[in-house]
């Protein structure tokens, strides 16, 4: 029979722990979101499958927050109960901790079974299925990976370049195919687009309208070109779409695969470490939320007014440290240091045990803090110290000396500085800030190093290597999690405010809402200006070196980030330049090759290739704009048409050269990385867009990412002016309410802030509206509430 006590204490630990599931689940989907959402909506994905990703994205999380949740939702329920010193009337109707075991079992035991559900029956369903369901969706809309002004070398001795993408293909394509040895083929085409029949497993490049041009690198002198109205060039199939599904991890699998792939590795003496730990794991995981239970009823029955926030820092602290353990004992169990079988349990065994003689000892003194003794050797120096004559101490024999003061008198200067308001105010909302960086900082880690664990512990990684990659990753998280800070910052400080009737006293005492709300507002600019700094001075070099240290890890070939690494470039007139190699220090290329284009008409005016080009002069030298650089044991053929009655012919003039002058860029532009609007600057993003408009291309994508650069930053102002008057109106439903409605403000600023990206680059919305949008909404209903609430 469910008795009053136990529902009371059931409702009380319901709610943290459900605000708990939902922050932490949205926070570990963050990412994907973010880095899917756009690319999907542009790709034309119906939502229908875009909002079965996201939920099978959901097992893998909640797997993981579930077990968080349980022990957060019984520090925080039992922190309030704590605070209020409703335990104190326990205690004195004679209801001991032993009696609150029965709600607390309740709640863990279905906490438990869910988990269990999510990780034996869920999860590797939904890891298989949203592999394949991405795998079809990339691979039946291989032409969309194909960006405007960007070169695409997936395709096997095939590179693509497109002036611009239009529904269906693209326009002003070139094609450089390199299939054949010591042969190239360029083709310059009005339009193209990829053909695929998955049916017949054929692909085939469909160029509309152009001229073909080969060459051959050991016979310079002979040329073979022309028009055409239409080819195709066949593709390999498997590059495209391979004919096999994505093959099952270890993650995906079930319990009876596991134990078939147990069985198919002793023929071949491999010990199954690593299945023999999952399997497992499927059941230690669940039995996690049963012992993080008995931890936290142990920390949270007591009469001390902690409150709630202590309670969740204890709490993030308590997650930490068993997840080191979990990770040590998941190494340890991969190198086969210890049986397979045996390292889920590791931490449960030493997590449980320091539970239940926590909990005994916190029965015995339930009214006690947990003391943590002084050093005995602290202890003497200090009574040392006290007894050898420290200043304020009398020695015996002695006379306690007069000391000497002298008195300085400087004016007084009446400099601006914060009032004890602001302090008090600040204070709160600093404490509750960084609580929440840290924190949601904190699940950041924990999800990517349970992401990266099997790279580690199989070899492929190493821990300074690891190590180096959060160290990159960390500004691109902060800047993820700075404005969910923010608002919940202000949502709880002036929800706690209101609650305890401060607001009353200070409006009482001549003080306004909005001078009360100054400081916060003025955080909320710091704020800004910090999201504004790591967007244009840090982001983007800690995100490429984290790439690169991700494909590392992963054991992906390398992303052409760095100018080392092009091969392809786009000169500041249009040419298009091919080399092997490029040596940054001596300033020479290997093996370049120059296409001049008419941009009229899309076609070539001349072309050059030479085995080496050196700048002309002092090598290493700088220079600004052009630069005259030389080319030595090449050729160059120049493009002209005749005219003869209504016949019109190209003709080709070929001329071989020992050394010959060639006019391109300066060193520096060859050394600047490829533009990505991601990882450029507002100043470098916008000189870019304005090359690409005087050259006519579709601007649209890159218009829409300058406007966000500005956008982005002041979410927090907006975030803070609506939290403000909410807070107020709402604020006696204490701060849970407040944490709980700023996960429903966060979520639908995101979904809106990329579906409208999304939208602008598309065309359908102007980027200015594209990029505020999210930002106006928000700022029209902030100024409806700061315009309604009493002040």
């Amino acid at each position: 029979m469910v008795r009053i006590l136990d529902r009371y204490v059931v409702r009380e630990l319901l709610l943290p722990m459900g605000l708990s599931l939902v922050l932490l689940t949205f926070i570990l989907v963050i990412p994907p979101i973010l880095r899917d959402v756009e690319e999907l909506i542009v790709r034309g994905i119906a939502w229908s499958t875009f909002i079965h990703l996201l939920v099978l994205l959901l097992p893998q999380a909640l797997s993981l927050t579930l077990p968080m949740s349980v022990l957060l939702g019984i520090l925080v329920g039992f922190g309030r109960l704590s605070a209020d010193r409703e335990f104190v009337a326990l205690q004195a109707c004679g209801v001991s901790p032993f009696r609150l075991i029965r709600p607390v079992a309740l709640v863990a035991v279905v906490a438990a079974a869910a988990t269990a559900h999510q990780i034996i029956v869920a999860l590797p369903d939904a890891n298989q299925t949203f592999r394949e369901i991405t795998f079809n969706v990339i691979t039946n809309r291989a032409e969309s990976n194909v960006k405007p002004r960007v070169f695409y070398t997936e395709f096997p001795n095939r590179t693509i370049y497109a002036r611009d993408v239009i529904p269906g293909g693209w326009r002003d394509v070139f094609l450089a195919d390199t299939s054949q040895p010591n042969q190239t083929t360029v083709y310059f085409a009005k339009e193209g687009r990829l053909l695929v029949d998955r049916a017949k497993g054929s692909v085939a490049l469909e160029l509309t309208g152009g001229t073909r041009h080969t060459t051959s690198i050991t016979k310079p002198d002979e040329y073979e070109g022309g028009d055409y109205e239409r080819v195709l060039i066949y593709l390999d199939p498997q590059t495209v779409f391979p004919s096999i599904k994505p093959t099952k991890t270890v993650t995906e699998m079930t319990i009876a695969e596991l134990k078939a792939s147990i069985a198919a590795g002793a023929a071949t003496r491999d010990p199954g470490h690593v299945q023999r730990f999952y399997i497992q794991q499927k059941f230690a995981l669940p039995a996690a939320c049963l012992i993080l239970a008995v931890i936290g009823l142990a920390l949270g029955v007591s009469n001390r007014k902690d409150g709630r926030f202590a309670s969740f820092v204890l709490g993030f602290g308590v997650i930490f440290a068993y997840y080191v353990a979990y990770w040590t004992s998941k190494a340890a169990a991969s190198t086969g240091r210890i049986p397979g079988g045996m390292g889920p349990w590791v931490p449960n065994t030493i997590f449980g045990a320091a539970g239940v003689a926590l909990f005994l000892w916190r029965t015995r003194s339930a009214d006690q803090p947990i003391r943590i003794n002084v050093p005995a050797f602290w202890r003497r120096g200090e009574a040392g110290q006290a007894a050898s004559g420290e200043p304020g101490h009398d020695v015996a024999g002695s006379r306690p000396s007069r000391p000497i003061v002298l008195v300085i008198r400087v004016p007084h200067l009446t400099l601006p500085r914060p009032a004890l308001l602001d302090l008090y105010v600040s204070g709160q909302y600093l404490r509750i800030f960084f609580l929440g960086l840290f924190g949601l900082l904190g699940i950041f880690y924990i999800s990517t190093f349970m992401d990266l664990a099997d790279k580690l512990f199989r070899g492929s990684a190493t821990t300074p290597m690891v190590v180096r990659y959060f160290i990159f990753q960390t500004p691109q998280y902060v800047y993820y999690i700075i404005p969910m800070s923010v608002l919940v910052a202000t949502l709880v400080t002036v929800g706690l405010m209101t609650k305890n009737s401060e607001l009353v006293v200070m409006r009482a005492c001549g003080i306004s809402l909005y001078r009360t709300a100054a400081p916060l507002l003025l955080f909320a600019v710091a704020a800004s200006a910090v999201l504004f700094t790591l967007q244009e001075r840090v982001i983007a070099y800690s995100n490429r070196q984290a790439d690169r240290l991700s494909r590392v890890i992963r054991d992906l070939p390398p992303a052409s980030f760095g100018a080392l690494d092009r091969r392809w470039v786009v000169g500041e007139n249009g040419d298009i330049y091919h080399y092997d190699f490029f040596d940054a220090k001596k300033n020479e290329f290997r093996q370049f090759a120059l296409y001049h284009l008419d941009p009229a008409r899309w076609g070539l005016r001349s072309m050059a290739r030479a085995s080496r080009v050196a700048l002309a002069g002092a090598a290493g030298a700088e220079q600004v704009g052009a630069a005259e650089w030389t080319g030595f044991s090449g050729w160059s053929r120049e493009f002209s048409e005749t005219t003869e009655g209504r016949v019109t012919k190209t003709a080709v003039k070929y001329s071989p050269f020992a050394e010959q002058a060639l006019p391109l860029e300066s060193p520096g532009y060859f050394k600047t990385d490829e533009p990505d609007a991601a990882l450029m600057t507002y100043g470098q993003l916008k000189e870019y867009v304005a090359q690409l408009r005087v050259g006519g291309y579709n601007v649209m994508p890159y218009m829409v990412a300058l406007q966000r650069k500005v956008a982005f930053p002041f979410v927090t102002v907006v975030m803070t002016l609506l939290a403000v008057p909410f807070a107020v109106t709402a604020g006696r439903c204490g701060a849970l309410y407040g944490v709980g409605v700023a996960i429903v403000l966060a979520i639908t600023y995101w979904l809106m802030l990329s579906v409208c990206a999304a939208i602008g680059a598309g065309g359908l919305l102007s980027p200015v509206l594209a990029a505020w949008t999210p930002n106006i909404l928000f700022g029209a209903a902030a100024a409806y509430l700061i315009l309604t609430v009493r002040t």
